[in-house]
C-alpha cells in the first residue's frame, strides 16, 4: 500500500484560499492518476479532483472554476489549489492513488471556512 500524507488544511474566512499537498511514497510516482475527495460531517466521501500521469484532469462541478489540481513528479506530491472557498466546502480532504491496483487513502486535513 501507498503512504499518503496531506498538509495545508486550516481556518480561513469565505472567500479566501488554500493550497493542499499530498506526498507520496509510490517510488514511481509519475506512473499513476492520483485524486483529491472530500468528506464532510454525516456526509459521504465525494470526488474533488483527479490527475492523471499525463496531467489530465477531472473536477467536480462545485470544484470547477475554484479549484487546481496539479503534481509535481520529482516531488511525489499532488497539490489541490482553492480559491473562493464556502462554508460549504468545509470537510475533511483526502488524498487518493490506485497504484499498483491498491486502492491508498491519506488520513485527510481539515479545511474550515468560516466567518
Amino acid at each position: 500500500q501507498v503512504q499518503l500524507v496531506e498538509s495545508g488544511g486550516g481556518l480561513v474566512q469565505p472567500v479566501g484560499s488554500l493550497t493542499l499537498s499530498c506526498t507520496a511514497s509510490v517510488i514511481i510516482f509519475r506512473f499513476y492518476a492520483m485524486g483529491w475527495y472530500h468528506q464532510a460531517p454525516g456526509k459521504q466521501r465525494e470526488l474533488v479532483a483527479t490527475i492523471n500521469s499525463r496531467g489530465s484532469t477531472n473536477y467536480a462541478d462545485s470544484a470547477k472554476g475554484r479549484f487546481t489540481i496539479s503534481r509535481d513528479n520529482s516531488k511525489n506530491t499532488v497539490y489541490l489549489q482553492m480559491t473562493g472557498l464556502k462554508p460549504e466546502d468545509t470537510a475533511i480532504y483526502y488524498c487518493n492513488t490506485n497504484a499498483g491496483g491498491i486502492e491508498s487513502w491519506g488520513q485527510g486535513t481539515q479545511v474550515t471556512i468560516s466567518s
